[in-house]
Parts: C-alpha cells; structure tokens; sequence
C-alpha cells in the first residue's frame, strides 16, 4: 500500500476546519510549527509518525480517519463523555473490572 500524502494533507485540512481550528491552533496543540504544518497540509513535507499522531491527538481524531479518510465517530452522546471521562481515571486494575461488568450486562440483556 502506499501512502497519498496529498490526500492525507486534504484530510487533516478538512479535519481541521470541521473543527474551526485554524493552523496555528493546531500547531500549538501539536507542539509543531505553523509552516510545517501547512506544509503537511499540501504534500510538500513528510510527517514523522510522532508528529502524525500528535496531529491526529490535536485534531481529536484517529490516524484511520486521516490516512484513509473513512468517517469515523469523533461526537458522544453526552453519558458516553461522561463514561469515557470516569474510565479515563480508572486504575488499570479498575478498569478490567469495569469492562467485565459491562460484558456481563451486555450479556444479560441480549439474553432478555
């Protein structure tokens, strides 16, 4: 497979103004300069994949939506940001309890 780094530009582009960010507002949560990502944006430089990801972390998205461009879901409901911020401080020991929890109820209800 190989990678289409214009493509890949438009994607973080247009990912960037769904979220009305503009360059310098992701530059400054990415921790890159504001040339360098315009540059990325048009295919005219290469991203390292630390700066890829902090691009992807900046832009609250996956690395799947902006290498391939499929539509991924980046809004919850607001319970679902509310569970995903309450797991976020779980222990990891808290957590594996928390998921086996939830597949217990998932089981129970799909037995009903």
């Amino acid at each position: 497979m190989q990678l289409d780094y214009k493509q890949i530009g438009r994607n973080l582009a247009r990912r960037r103004k769904e979220l009305r960010l503009k360059q310098f507002e992701v530059c400054e949560r990415a921790e890159i300069n504001d040339k360098y990502l315009s540059c990325i944006e048009t295919a005219r430089s290469i991203p390292s994949l630390e700066v890829f990801l902090r691009l992807c972390i900046a832009l609250e998205t996956t690395p799947d939506c902006i290498l391939l461009g499929s539509v991924c879901q980046t809004e919850y409901s607001e319970d679902d940001a509310a569970l995903l911020e309450k797991f976020k401080t779980l222990s990891p020991n808290s957590k594996r309890l928390c998921l086996a929890f939830m597949d217990l109820l998932s089981d129970d209800f799909q037995n009903l």
